[in-house]
This record gives C-alpha cells, sequence and structure tokens, in this order.
C-alpha cells in the first residue's frame, strides 16, 4: 500500500523556514507543513488544502523540489510505502496563525491524550535551519537539498 505525502518549503519575506511541531501518537516530530493526499485530488491541491486547513494560509505552489526516489517504509504502518512529494509554497495574505518561539511549545490539554495529536508552528531563521532540525528522513534529504542548492 502506498501512503502519499505532499509538503511545502515555505520561506518567509524575512528569510525564516515555517515548520510544523507536531505530537503524533505518542511522539514528537519537527517537520515541513503538508499531510497526506486525499483519492481524486492533485498533488499541488492537496498541497494548498492542507494549507488551509493546518494554518488557515491560502498559498501558491511553486517549483517542484523532491519526490522520494528509494523505499521509505511508515513509521505508523510497516504494510505501507511512504511517497511524500515537496513544493516550494509562498504565502497568498498574512499569517494568521501563533507562531510558537520554542519546539513542541503545546498547551497541557494538546497532549494530555497520548493517542491524541497537536500541531503548532514555529519559524526558524535560514541561516539556522540544516537537516537535524527536522524529524522525518526524507525532511533530512529536503533540508540538505535546499541548503545545498539555495
Amino acid at each position: 500500500m502506498f501512503n502519499i505525502r505532499v509538503y511545502g518549503i515555505l520561506l518567509t519575506q524575512e528569510k525564516q523556514v515555517v515548520v510544523s511541531d507536531e505530537f503524533i501518537r505518542g511522539g514528537y516530530y519537527t517537520k515541513f507543513p503538508g499531510g497526506g493526499l486525499e483519492f481524486g485530488e492533485g498533488t499541488r491541491d492537496c498541497l494548498k488544502r492542507e494549507f488551509k486547513e493546518e494554518m488557515n494560509l491560502d498559498v501558491e505552489i511553486g517549483d517542484h523540489i523532491y519526490t522520494t526516489d528509494y523505499f521509505q517504509m511508515s513509521a505508523f504502518n510497516p504494510s505501507h510505502q511512504i511517497v511524500s512529494i515537496y513544493y516550494f509554497a509562498k504565502a497568498l495574505e498574512p499569517f494568521s496563525v501563533e507562531f510558537k518561539a520554542t519546539p513542541f511549545d503545546f498547551q497541557p490539554h494538546q497532549i494530555a491524550d497520548p493517542k491524541g495529536e497537536a500541531e503548532v508552528f514555529r519559524l526558524i531563521e535560514w541561516k539556522d535551519f540544516n537537516e537535524e532540525l527536522v524529524t522525518l528522513p526524507i525532511d533530512k534529504i529536503v533540508a540538505r537539498l535546499l541548503k545545498e542548492r539555495f
């Protein structure tokens, strides 16, 4: 079974990278905004939907950055293979979400249920951004590619 994920690299005008700090199934993950492709949806439409759902933000989807080109088993379901697609994204309006200053700055009620999920957003200065600051293996590859290219 394939699990197709679509993620956006959003750089602010101040040269900051938007990341999502998430609590999922008892684990803590820092990743790029995005999520799962739904049946009948194109990858760019998926990413627009995900930004709207997660950040209440309209975005323009830019150039393709990377698509997984090796086998990556899902961390949550060993019978699923992950295929991740990354694009640049550009905000079309001001941000309405609160950005946290420290990783995993959740409210206690957000992580009270160990099976629950929580998400907050953070900005990382481009000069400080590197692959060690994201959790997922494919995100690490993309972070490294971005730093090498730009």
